[in-house]
């Protein structure tokens, strides 16, 4: 089997870093198990251990500090198939430990890798959850404080079935990965190295010294008898098969036709208060009274009332698996907060990109295909000119008509609203007819 390495982006560690090693041996690993990209998930958070997910050319996830088992757990439950690798660094077990534990209580099939280098190598070489207390590191005398965690025999009695420890420089290290990511379970694979860029330089090591102590700490070689039982996905499969599901859901019924084949992603760029949310949503909602597959991803400040307001709504006539809008079909500029926000991405339009652009509205310069608004000529105030480009949009996209679109706003917004906007809607339409 070839390499599942992603030759646009060759590994890139300090010079003498112990994780170089664990991520040929994984690649190895992949090899020996005859595994292909699309059926592998690496997900990864913080740290230099974080770079896993761009060096395989692998479905990836890439979350937040000590999180990444949080993650996977969903990713494994909604693709059983999948092969998931987790990978953490000691700093992201010790934020996470929460995590790693309900992870070994569940039991779900998964692989965490460990690299386990005894110190934050990425902020500047601070103590970690594992750093001996006689290692001189980055914060002082604290680790003197604490005594180090044993992550395997921790993971062992919170009920983790597959436990390894090696060293980075052990023989076997690919195997025991394999045999961890072909166990049907929570397998957990600590995995001792050096870090050069920090801990090492006061705290040398040879691999034989990092061997020694591996032998010290002791080796876990797999299966931990006391805690066999069946895997979370298949015991929870196996469950539901035998009971009534609490909510027989069918899908929703179409209420009419959509001309669409294939995806078309409309970004909505707009300002705090001036309803870029809601008209998102509308859209959406219309696309899903018309048989459509719909995400919808919102973007806006944290002060709520003053900022960039944005909604990436994407329709699709197939399911969708990654909601990502990178090339939009169509742009709504409607204040220059969202304009700036989208910032690079105006240099990704293609002259089939429709902008919808509010006339006293300046954007960058681009190749999508312009249709200037005044809104203010036609009497239509900042409040209303997103819902107003609702039927710009419908118009002249075509994906379905200006009555299907006041059909959804009647049928999904409050009474008091319902009116305002049909008209709204309608005078957009209007607009575009112009």
């Amino acid at each position: 089997m070839p390499s599942l390495l992603n030759p646009s982006r060759p590994p890139l560690f300090c010079p003498g870093c112990s994780h170089e090693r664990s991520l040929h041996a994984l690649d190895r690993a992949f090899q020996q198990l005859h595994l292909k990209p699309q059926d592998v998930i690496i997900v990864s958070d913080i740290g230099c251990s974080g770079l896993f997910d761009v060096f395989f050319a692998t479905h990836a996830f890439h979350g937040l500090h000590g999180r990444a088992l949080t993650y996977a757990a969903g990713l494994k439950l909604a693709r059983p198939h999948a092969t998931v690798v987790v990978v953490m660094g000691d700093g992201g077990v010790g934020i996470g430990g929460a995590h790693l534990l309900a992870a070994c209580r569940r039991n779900l099939d998964l692989t965490l890798l460990i690299l386990n280098n005894f110190n934050f190598g990425m902020t500047g070489g601070q103590y970690s959850c594992t750093t001996p207390r006689e290692a001189r590191v980055g914060s002082g005398f604290l680790n003197t404080l604490e005594p180090p965690l044993d992550v395997c025999r921790t993971v062992a009695a919170a009920g983790a079935p597959f436990v390894v420890r090696r060293s980075v420089y052990s023989p076997d290290l690919s195997e025991k990965l394999a045999e961890a990511i072909r166990y049907g379970g929570f397998a957990v694979v600590d995995i001792w190295g050096g870090c050069p860029g920090r801990y090492m330089k006061a705290n040398p090591m040879t691999p034989k010294d990092v061997d020694a102590l591996v032998e010290k700490a002791g080796l876990w070689n797999g299966l931990v008898s006391e805690n066999q039982r069946p895997e979370y996905g298949t015991a929870y499969a196996s469950h539901l098969g035998a009971s009534s599901p609490a909510w027989d859901w069918k899908g929703t019924e179409a209420r009419f036709q959509a001309n669409l084949s294939g995806r078309y992603g409309t970004v909505f760029l707009g300002a705090a208060g001036e309803r870029v949310l809601s008209a998102g949503h509308l859209w959406a909602m219309a696309a899903v009274g018309a048989g459509l597959h719909v995400t919808q991803k919102n973007d806006y400040n944290i002060t709520v009332m003053r900022g960039p307001s944005l909604a990436e709504v994407l329709l699709s006539s197939e399911p969708i698996d990654y909601p990502g809008i990178e090339q939009p079909e169509a742009v709504v500029a409607l204040a220059r907060e969202g304009v700036e926000r989208m910032a690079r991405g105006w240099a990704e339009l293609t002259p089939h990109t429709l902008v919808i652009q509010a006339a006293d509205v300046p954007v960058p310069d681009h190749r999508g295909r312009v249709v200037e608004v005044d809104f203010k000529k036609a009497g239509i105030g900042r409040k209303d000119r997103a819902l107003a480009s609702l039927g710009i949009l419908a118009r002249l996209s075509g994906i379905f008509g200006i009555d299907e679109l006041v059909e959804t706003a009647v049928s999904t917004l409050p009474p008091s609203q319902r009116d305002a906007t049909a008209q709204l809607l309608r005078k957009g339409a209007e607009l575009a007819s112009t």
